[in-house]
């Protein structure tokens, strides 16, 4: 009977056992498991400073991005000026383009600068002579006759008129003397040719209209023709 009660306290004892080995196991297993998790939320194999280089290094980079976003918005805005000040020079151009344009039409108007282009060629010549006609001056050009001339030529569009190859200007004047006429106090004898640069189909309508220019002077019993010109050279004005 001794016997089987030592083996019933062996028996008691390695249950004990049993349970503070389960219990010690289950506490270990747990810490590790509580370990993992924390090892989880911070950064893995990193020593204290190299943690807190990482973070300094990301808070630099933050900052750096910062920096980037803040020079873009300012990049943008300064192309936005450049772009109003392209435009704004470009419109400044085009008015100096205008001016310029403006300038050369003015000189040229003025006679300040050689000029070609299309155009007519009037020539304006003395009638033949009648004897049965007492006054001769009733057959020669005077200067009313080249004055219709010129006028109805400006009146049609023409940009330059010269007589004779000198160039008029809105000063001009021509005085008949004698057998010549006398243009900005320059002779000069018949046969008087006009040359004018223009549109030549629309220069020469308006000379040949019924009853215009043209019919006066032949009912003067004066010899006009009239030519088209591919190209017309006109010299500056004499003493510009």
């Amino acid at each position: 009977m001794k016997l089987k009660k030592i083996k019933v306290k062996v028996k008691g004892k390695n249950v004990i056992l049993s349970l503070v080995f389960l219990v010690l196991g289950f506490m270990i297993a747990f810490s590790y498991h509580l370990t993992q998790i924390e090892n989880q939320n911070a950064p893995r194999n990193l020593s204290g400073n190299q943690y807190e280089k990482t973070l300094a290094l990301r808070n630099q980079l933050i900052a750096q991005e910062e920096t980037n976003r803040r020079l873009q918005k300012e990049l943008t805005q300064k192309q936005e000026m450049v772009q109003k000040n392209e435009k704004s020079l470009a419109k400044e151009a085009q008015v100096f383009l205008n001016v310029a344009e403006d300038a050369e039409k003015y000189r040229m108007f003025l006679g300040k600068m050689k000029v070609k282009g299309k155009g007519v060629k009037i020539t304006l010549s003395d009638g033949a002579y009648d004897p049965k006609e007492d006054n001769v001056n009733n057959y020669l050009v005077h200067e009313q006759h080249v004055f219709k001339v010129v006028n109805e030529l400006y009146i049609s569009g023409a940009a330059a008129v010269a007589i004779n190859g000198q160039r008029l200007t809105s000063r001009s004047y021509i005085v008949c003397n004698g057998p010549v006429i006398t243009v900005d106090g320059v002779p000069h004898p018949a046969p008087f040719i006009i040359t004018a640069i223009g549109e030549p189909d629309v220069l020469s309508s308006s000379l040949n209209l019924s009853g215009g220019v043209k019919d006066q002077l032949v009912n003067d019993n004066l010899v006009f023709t009239l030519e088209r010109e591919n190209e017309i050279v006109l010299n500056p004005i004499l003493g510009s």
